[in-house]
């Protein structure tokens, strides 16, 4: 495994370049949110997605978050909101909200689920965002541990249980940790809840009738 340092505010362009010329060529790297350590790949590469869950140990019968860089690139990758997923997208991104949508049939499988959706959110961490405009399209951004433990903002954490597997660490230092993102499932005639976590679910309500 390689780790490079970055900064978590301004991050090197050049160290960048280098995270998303691994991701071009297959490879996983783990990489800071604003809440924990992901694990990133080419959703859209399938043998790089297996490799995900080889690493993680982890059943293929459950999807992959992605982020992206902002919303356009949602649209050109994944496809255009509903107009309640713009609403929400509009004032909780970028932040930790994960928006289920209906997942293109270009993504590897496994990435989204059996429903055909997908998750996907626009991180409110300089060095993600950047990290999926390198790399010109959303990033897999599953949590850096293995299957049944628990996730970690510490970049040595990551190190120690899975330098062996990955390619390449993106280490910002500390993430800000917390709960994690909450999931609203946007492909509906109504608003679904399907993980609580860092935005409560009444200022999503909230939002829809704003």
């Amino acid at each position: 495994m390689t780790r490079i340092l970055v900064d978590p505010v301004h991050p090197d362009p050049d160290a960048l370049a280098q995270a998303a010329a691994v991701l071009r060529r297959g490879g996983v790297i783990a990489l800071p949110t604003d809440t924990l350590y992901g694990l990133a790949v080419d959703p859209f590469n399938s043998a790089a997605v297996e490799r995900v869950f080889a690493i993680k140990g982890r059943t293929a019968d459950r999807a992959l978050p992605l982020v992206a860089a902002d919303e356009v690139q949602v649209r050109e990758w994944i496809g255009p909101l509903s107009p309640r997923g713009e609403r929400l997208a509009r004032r909780f991104w970028p932040g930790p909200l994960t928006l289920v949508v209906r997942a293109p049939d270009t993504l590897a499988a496994g990435v989204g689920d059996a429903n055909g959706t997908v998750g996907i959110r626009v991180p409110a961490h300089p060095v993600t965002q950047a990290l999926c405009a390198h790399a010109g399209r959303p990033l897999t951004a599953t949590s850096a541990n293995l299957s049944g433990q628990a996730p970690t903002s510490d970049p040595d954490v990551v190190a120690d249980s899975l330098g062996a597997d990955i390619d390449l660490l993106v280490d910002a230092g500390a993430t800000p940790g917390g709960v994690a993102s909450t999931i609203v499932d946007v492909t509906g005639p109504e608003l679904r809840l399907i993980r609580a976590g860092a935005v409560a679910w009444e200022d999503v309500q909230a939002c829809q009738h704003a």
